[in-house]
């Protein structure tokens, strides 16, 4: 048996998009809900936010509803970061909050907004948590806390089973969500321990859907690659000139001062803040590599500078 990758759009949609109870049992493992404000039911909503707005393309998200209490939900998966995703977010949840006036008509009955955000991509290098939970607070009190939008964003490749007994929901969520691949012919075996987890991975069997929707995955994971490949072509051209620019800046500085020594330390210089901003931004060795013409000790001498001596 070969199974589809749940991370994949229309697959995606299909179990957490179509089928309520498993939606549920996603949005009560992943939000901060406290036991009291658990979800018991939902019913979907139009995933297009703004249908009669042809300008904005990407109010279109992959999972709208609200539950039996009122609240709204947005559930979305997104393959590889950009910048202006969290703009996205926010513009949504937004969008959201605000049509309920439509409904209510007072402010006071305005229910909150949760948006639930799966990156299949890294966007906080320095730090090695992954659940990333937003709300409006109070900078100098941070108990005090305005309800209405909360958003919160997982960074799956980060993830690493707890095995913690009371997160596992939680647990299984996300084992389902980065232990299964596209084509892959086994599943984490816990995965059948709860039933919920265990029906979703029977929306994953390729036998489960025709010809024609097992074209519109291959469609799907195409496109996903060409973003990819183009997004990250960006990124290497972008190095590009922030190389040519630096060392150029380097030479500059070092005609200043007038002096050989100064114009090699004024490469030096910018060619460590190039190998370390590169590195942060999530280039590997090789592409620092490729673009500096350094060897790969030299950059991990500057990525990992050896400690200090320090003399009495």
């Amino acid at each position: 048996m070969q199974y589809l990758d749940p991370k994949i759009d229309p697959i995606f949609k299909r179990i957490f998009g179509e089928h309520e109870n498993l939606c549920c049992s996603l949005l009560n493992s992943m939000l901060p809900l406290k036991p009291s404000q658990q979800i018991v039911s939902i019913e979907y909503q139009p995933i297009d936010l703004l249908p009669d707005i042809p300008i904005l393309k990407n109010s279109i998200v992959d999972v709208n509803c609200r539950d039996n209490l009122g609240r709204n939900f947005i559930v979305e998966m997104q393959m590889h970061w950009t910048d202006a995703f969290t703009a996205r977010v926010l513009f949504n949840a937004a969008k959201v909050y605000v049509k309920q006036l439509n409904k209510a008509g007072e402010y006071k009955l305005l229910k909150p907004v949760y948006a639930l955000n799966f990156i299949n991509d890294i966007f906080v290098r320095d730090s090695s948590a992954f659940y990333h939970d937003f709300k409006m607070v109070n900078i100098a009190d941070s108990t005090q806390i305005i309800e209405g939008l909360e958003l919160v964003f997982i960074e799956l490749p980060k993830f690493k089973p707890t095995n913690m007994s009371e997160k596992k929901l939680y647990d299984l969520w996300l084992t389902f969500l980065t232990g299964i691949g596209s084509g892959s012919e086994h599943i984490p075996s816990e995965l059948f321990s709860e039933k919920v987890t265990s029906e979703a991975v029977h929306y994953l069997e390729t036998n489960s859907y025709t010809l024609k929707e097992l074209d519109a995955y291959d469609y799907y994971c195409g496109l996903i690659s060409t973003q990819r490949t183009l997004h990250n072509g960006f990124k290497e051209e972008g190095m590009k000139e922030g190389i040519k620019k630096g060392i150029e800046k380097g030479i500059e500085k070092g005609k200043k001062e007038g002096k050989r020594e100064g114009r090699k330390e004024g490469i030096e210089e910018s060619l460590t803040n190039i190998v370390t901003n590169a590195h942060h931004e999530g280039f590997t060795i090789e592409q620092i590599q490729k673009f500096t013409g350094l060897s790969s000790e030299r950059i991990l001498k500057i990525i990992n500078p050896p400690p200090a001596n320090n003399e009495n």
